[in-house]
């Protein structure tokens, strides 16, 4: 006895024999019984129109010959194979985010979205010019309609250019409104945060992280070792699998807007050149510097510390350095502590912990003009050096050190066993000779 089952699988059955029938329809007669197969094998009972239909499929077949037999092969329909016509016609819906987009798939799509015409019309929304009424001025009408007709005697990408051109000046613009006002500790703009978007790409830095070496480790935890990499890229990674845990950048506010801004994914923005402002008296050494330092971890600080009227001689230019003391050693009330437990915190999705003795320090040196000389945020780590031979310091000493190619810095600090914390007792600045006389024009 047939089970609905048996009868559903002889359905779909007749189904998927019934395209491969030679022509005459052998085994499928008309006028008979059985339930034709319809589309993805679902049946239905034949009818006048179903038999009238049969016919007609068969009939087709028969004159085709062999090529019912196999399916068509299909060509897919690629962009890259429509007429230029056709896909300027399309580039011409794009807005200019996509155009250039688009331009960057090859080298015909880059020479078909350089289009004149597609561009102009961009630049003319985008730069429309302002009017004071409804009304259209003639002498505007006329400017735009003459540069219509001369978009032909322009090379190709030429109004592509201007329209980048005004974009960046237009910004230049804004930014520079909202990063007028300025901190007068820090001698930078106070709305930095506010300037940024998150969605701009722009390259900063290039890092090789086959650099990780035991020389760029600074710190460690019962889960991870840290390396710091310049300029400010912080590198965990697990003890056990040494596998990537976290990275994190530390990034200086100065300049920081222009290059994540007027920078592009690939190209890095280029700093404009220095113009060397001139000491006015060589002789008198180097003076008026303002120094402003932070400590911190997690938006934590440990010291806000701002240092004015700082100078140097030129009797403290040694090994291509120029010494310049913030706070001195033998000066007890220049030292100051640090506030709370120093440690370098890090989280990831599933673990999370502190490293001891390890900070970011952020670092802004200003010179007697006010402007930023040497600025730097990179992480840092305490090292011991064994107990003080001072009378007053009952504590271990503790170094901090930095280096990049600008200058030095070298930080002593004191652990106070009665209290629980780190006084800073000596932080001195070795400013690159090099660095002094091209900001300077000087000869040192």
């Amino acid at each position: 006895m047939a089970t609905g089952r048996g009868r559903l699988l002889q359905q779909l059955w007749f189904g998927f024999q019934a395209p491969r029938l030679p022509p005459g329809g052998a085994g499928a007669a008309p006028g008979t019984d059985r339930e034709a197969a319809g589309p993805a094998g679902f049946s239905f009972r034949k009818g006048p129109s179903a038999r009238c239909a049969g016919r007609t499929t068969l009939k087709q077949c028969a004159g085709r010959g062999r090529r019912c037999e196999q399916p068509s092969t299909v060509h897919p329909v690629s962009l890259e194979r429509m007429p230029s016509e056709i896909l300027l016609k399309i580039f011409s819906y794009l807005d200019a985010v996509t155009l250039l987009c688009a331009g960057c798939v090859n080298r015909r799509f880059y020479h078909l979205a350089n289009d004149n015409f597609i561009w102009i019309r961009i630049y003319s929304t985008a730069f429309s010019p302002k009017r004071s009424n409804w009304k259209v001025n003639s002498a505007e009408t006329t400017a735009v309609s003459m540069n219509l007709l001369s978009v032909e005697d322009k090379e190709a990408g030429y109004w592509k250019k201007e329209y980048i051109t005004k974009q960046r000046a237009s910004v230049k613009a804004a930014l520079a409104q909202v990063l007028q006002p300025v901190n007068t500790y820090t001698g930078l703009p106070v709305k930095t945060k506010e300037a940024l978007r998150p969605r701009w790409h722009s390259l900063i830095a290039k890092y090789n992280l086959s650099n990780l070496t035991e020389s760029t480790m600074i710190g460690w935890d019962r889960l991870i070792r840290i390396f710091c990499l310049h300029p400010g890229l912080l590198v965990g990674l697990w003890k056990r699998e040494e596998e990537l845990a976290f990275v994190m950048a530390n990034l200086h506010f100065h300049h920081l807007v222009e290059k994540s801004t007027l920078g592009s994914a690939t190209v890095p923005y280029e700093l404009p050149p220095h113009t060397p402002l001139l000491d006015d008296n060589p002789e008198c050494g180097l003076h008026g510097y303002q120094l402003h330092v932070d400590m911190h971890s997690a938006g934590i600080f440990y010291m806000c510390g701002t240092f004015r009227s700082l100078f140097t001689k030129k009797g403290s230019i040694e090994n291509g350095y120029v010494k310049l003391v913030v706070i001195s050693f033998k000066n007890n009330t220049e030292h100051l502590p640090l506030i709370g437990k120093v440690g370098l915190s890090w989280r990831t999705d599933v673990f999370n912990g502190c490293i001891k003795s390890c900070s970011i320090m952020d670092v802004t040196l200003l010179d007697e003009y006010g402007k930023p000389f040497w600025c730097f945020s990179s992480p840092v780590c305490m090292r011991s050096s064994g107990p003080s031979d001072g009378p007053n310091f009952l504590g271990h000493t503790y170094y901090v050190d930095y280096v990049d190619s600008e200058g030095k810095v070298h930080m002593e600090l004191v652990w106070i066993r009665e209290t629980e914390e780190y006084f800073i007792v000596s932080l001195v600045l070795y400013l690159r000779i090099a660095k002094i006389n091209h900001w300077f024009g000087t000869t040192y």
